[in-house]
């Protein structure tokens, strides 16, 4: 979705001059994903008793809620994360992707609360997507208010 969207934004928007270099991108979003595939790891092999995720979710005659609402905000992360391009870059909404940014904030946030109990580093290993995702908000946020 990016890439369909890259002569928009390199062409017709007014952008702040606090816009990161298009070489930062793949480097930060690269560096958040190798992090945040091992934050979701360590979550799924740390249990109770050398439980995996899987079996402390399922195996078990009681849910533990925590953990489903983190393979929840896990998926909705992730789906959150690709929605931004196909509104921002492919659809031109500038607008929604600014509101659509800052639920992905959120639920990642959410991600970083529940996952703390279970390790505080893999939810430290989220912060790097935390900061940058709320960098982004407010780069999309001014490229709304220019544009």
């Amino acid at each position: 979705f990016s890439m369909s969207g890259m002569e928009w934004y390199d062409n017709s928007l007014v952008r702040p001059d606090l816009a990161p270099p298009k070489w930062a991108f793949p480097v930060a979003w690269n560096t958040i994903f190798i992090l945040t595939t091992i934050s979701a790891l360590i979550i799924w092999n740390k249990g109770d008793k050398g439980q995996t995720l899987w079996e402390r979710l399922f195996k078990k005659k009681k849910i533990h809620k925590r953990y489903l609402w983190m393979v929840g905000l896990f998926i909705a992360n992730a789906f959150l994360n690709v929605f931004w391009s196909f509104l921002f870059f492919f659809n031109q909404m500038i607008g929604a992707a600014l509101i659509e940014m800052v639920i992905l904030e959120l639920t990642t946030l959410g991600i970083m609360i529940l996952s703390w109990k279970t390790s505080k580093l893999a939810s430290l290993l989220l912060l790097p997507y935390l900061l940058w995702v709320g960098f982004a908000t407010y780069l999309t946020y001014l490229i709304y208010v220019l544009n």
